[in-house]
């Protein structure tokens, strides 16, 4: 009893206070009537309004998706057709000796990957030919020798319509187009009695992807229905078979014509919205459904929350609020005693909230003054970041005052200045073998501090760029007093070319650009610089490039390229010799170094042998993309500058996984045998050989040594022989006087047919051919 007095008189003493009641009042009024106000307002016009939005979102986006779905069957109906009219597949399919004449059945195979790789939907292309025994490429030859597999893919042929995507159930029920989606058109494509169909299977995991976004949402379900509303496709898994059924029903029984409605489902508000697809031979409806309930019953149970939490704080809020106005009241009577009695505080009283605020205003003074001392030290990187984004075009709008302005706001002094830029390119580093590739971005930082270390001698205003591939960039802002660079710049370029040759070991190309007095035009000397350190002399030395004093370098450039060499190189990668191939490669920079080695006709001669490479690469029916994983090869050799370097990519990175593929690919024991008849071929050429005599000086048959030339040198023998006989015409014709007749007996022909092969093969007869080459020497 006395506690509760005491309780009483002190409530009593502070409820006399006019600060602790406007306090608590107000307090109580906040913590009440917002909670109340907003829970009733989430809750009626909220979700309504939620709701509605989300419908019509779902609506627009697939819309917008299905037209794209759309397109790309449009796509493939048309290639589809386009394939179907190729010459190749005509009535001689009927007759053809698929094992005999294997390169037109590689051509169709090949045609048939093209195709299968042509849309993203496709899975696997087929060819039926209903000949005297049928045949399946898919794409590798096959006899049907089962007669209901037969019958299947014969009921193809008494379609009515030469493309479809509504199949027999003849064929339908062959296992291996069960539960497939297909489109089949028969060939030719135009006659009334077809002997033969494409047959195209959609990829139902990528065409499952497309139609997952549909449904704007995880918990979505998206249908394919054919004429029949039986589902080709859907997105569902087993526990939402009964959704499926759901959504069928209701769309057999909508009648609003608006394409899309409500439904629910085991508790859940389903918005669906549905659309048609005019497929040939058939008539194909998409369903999206999408739980807007998941989105809503948030909105719902928040609302509802807020509003009993509310209505419960009216209960609690006496309470609470008189706890509150008493820790408010608190501060304000420590500060009244204080100033009424000069109360003096003991060492253990508590802090009140204005001893609070004094402190914290200390403390941010204290952290301004930190943060303005750390902002001295970024500005350094905020200059190098003006500069990226002045290069990069980012600032393209900004006008040329407000540029300037910004400038100066970093503490550059650019009245009466200009601008230089300074470039320095790290080479030789292949030839530094105690340094690895993932040194590259330190060796960079190295070669940067040394370059500020030497730039700070020389110069007050200047900014290094660290571009971490080998190469840096020094921008420099010098006083406009001659209309010639500052001679220090030369001093500074050589003393970092000795620097950087005594310290990392390696060689350096340092580029001067041009000046200007204009902030947009900064961006420019960037340009000219990439420009012009490419007219470097592709050799691992110490070069300083002057852009100054160039007028028109690549006036002066003239392109050399070792055609002949080339030729070497495709050979040996056609043989499957690493080592010559290497040698002729280094030939061939050999050739163009000795011929005006500048870094832009270098790199221009590289990209041309490795185009050529992946050419032989290609003709060989090999996809470059997969035999390099990937990789972005041309990226990879634009950024090699050492020529040691490009030599040993070559070799390493290029032809030597090509071979290496190629070898554990193929019969080591044919390529043997045909590297011995090409050597037979070279050292009798001139005598009669033929296909069966080869044969039989390797011991086997003229058929498959004929087979194994084509597999190996992709050329046939015949072609060969005659390709090496004329090369051996033409030397004679151009390093010798002997007459026509003679060089054709030296090199196995008769003088009458020597005459006719080799204007087929050259162009001009063997007399005019030797005056057209003394003429031109």
């Amino acid at each position: 009893m006395e506690y509760l007095q005491i309780g009483k008189n002190w409530f009593s003493n502070r409820w006399n206070s006019m600060y602790f009641r406007k306090s608590f009042l107000l307090i109580l009024f906040i913590t009440s009537i917002p909670g109340i106000i907003s829970g009733i307002g989430i809750y009626i016009f909220g979700l309504q309004s939620t709701e509605n939005e989300l419908r019509k979102v779902h609506a627009d986006e697939i819309t917008a998706r299905a037209e794209n779905l759309d397109e790309q069957f449009n796509y493939l109906e048309e290639s589809l057709t386009y394939w179907a009219f190729e010459p190749s597949f005509n009535s001689q399919l009927l007759n053809m000796d698929f094992i005999k004449e294997f390169q037109e059945t590689r051509d169709l195979k090949q045609k048939l990957l093209v195709l299968q790789g042509s849309h993203p939907l496709i899975k696997d292309v087929s060819l039926f030919i209903d000949r005297n025994k049928p045949v399946l490429m898919s794409p590798y030859l096959n006899e049907i020798d089962d007669q209901n597999i037969q019958n299947g893919f014969q009921s193809l042929l008494g379609l009515d319509k030469n493309v479809t995507w509504q199949q027999p159930e003849q064929f339908t029920n062959l296992e291996q187009y069960q539960n497939e989606i297909s489109i089949t058109h028969q060939i030719p494509g135009i006659v009334n009695n077809p002997f033969g169909a494409i047959i195209v299977t959609i990829d139902k995991m990528n065409l499952a992807s497309i139609l997952e976004t549909l449904t704007p949402y995880s918990d979505g379900v998206t249908l394919l229905l054919n004429e029949n509303n039986e589902v080709l496709l859907s997105t569902s898994n087993h526990q939402t078979d009964g959704l499926l059924n759901n959504i069928n029903l209701s769309l057999q029984s909508d009648t609003s014509n608006r394409n899309t409605f409500q439904m629910d489902w085991q508790d859940k508000t389903y918005s669906v919205s549905y659309g048609q697809f005019d497929r040939i031979g058939s008539k194909w409806t998409y369903v999206s459904a999408a739980p807007i309930s998941a989105i809503t019953s948030p909105i719902v149970t928040i609302s509802k929350v807020i509003l009993i939490a509310s209505l419960s704080l009216l209960l609690l809020a006496f309470l609470m609020t008189w706890f509150a106005s008493n820790r408010l009241y608190r501060p304000v009577k420590h500060l009244v005693t204080t100033l009424s009695y000069e109360h003096k505080r003991n060492g253990n009283a508590r802090k009140d909230e204005f001893e609070e605020i004094q402190e914290r205003f200390s403390a941010l003074s204290n952290e301004r003054e930190h943060l303005e001392k750390r902002l001295s030290q970024q500005i350094p990187q905020l200059r190098q970041n003006f500069l990226v984004q002045l290069t990069k075009g980012y600032l393209y709008d900004y006008s040329e005052d407000s540029l300037r302005k910004r400038m100066e706001n970093y503490g550059w002094i650019i009245k009466d200045h200009t601008f230089i830029l300074l470039d320095i390119q790290l080479t030789g580093r292949y030839q530094a073998t105690r340094m690895k590739e993932e040194d590259d971005s330190l060796v960079t930082f190295a070669m940067a501090n040394i370059a500020e270390d030497l730039t700070k001698e020389l110069f007050q205003q200047y900014t290094v760029l660290n571009h971490y591939d080998l190469s840096a960039g020094i921008f420099f802002i010098v006083p406009s007093e001659t209309s010639n660079l500052p001679p220090s710049l030369h001093t500074l370029a050589e003393q970092i070319t000795t620097a950087i040759n005594q310290v990392l070991g390696l060689k350096v190309t340092i580029t001067i650009s041009s000046k200007t007095d204009q902030v947009k035009q900064i961006n420019y000397l960037f340009e000219e610089i990439e420009r012009g350190k490419r007219y470097r002399e592709f050799e691992n030395q110490n070069q300083i490039i002057h852009l100054n004093d160039v007028t028109d370098i690549r006036a002066e450039q003239q392109v050399y390229y070792p055609f002949e060499i080339e030729k070497e190189i495709i050979q040996c990668v056609r043989r499957g010799r690493i080592n010559e191939a290497e040698a002729f490669i280094r030939q061939f920079f050999h050739y163009l170094i000795e011929n005006g080695g500048k870094e832009v006709n270098v790199q221009t001669s590289i990209m041309q042998l490795y185009s050529t490479i992946q050419h032989e690469i290609l003709h060989a029916g090999m996809d470059p993309t997969v035999l390099y994983k990937g990789r972005n090869m041309y990226e990879e050799l634009s950024q090699i500058r050492d020529r040691e370097w490009i030599i040993r990519w070559m070799v390493d990175q290029v032809i030597t996984p090509y071979i290496t593929f190629i070898e554990n690919n193929m019969n080591l024991e044919m390529k043997q045998l045909v590297d011995e008849v090409v050597q037979y071929i070279q050292d009798h050429y001139m005598e009669d050989i033929s296909l069966e005599s080869c044969a039989d000086h390797v011991g086997t048959t003229a058929y498959t040594l004929s087979k194994a030339f084509k597999k190996v040198l992709a050329i046939n023998f015949i072609d060969y022989l005659t390709t090496v006989r004329i090369d051996h015409a033409k030397e004679l014709l151009l390093s010798t006087n002997l007459k026509i007749n003679e060089i054709a007996e030296s090199v196995g022909y008769r003088h009458s047919y020597f005459n006719r092969i080799f204007k087929k093969q050259i162009g001009v007869p063997p007399s005019q051919f030797r005056k057209m080459k003394s003429n031109s020497s």
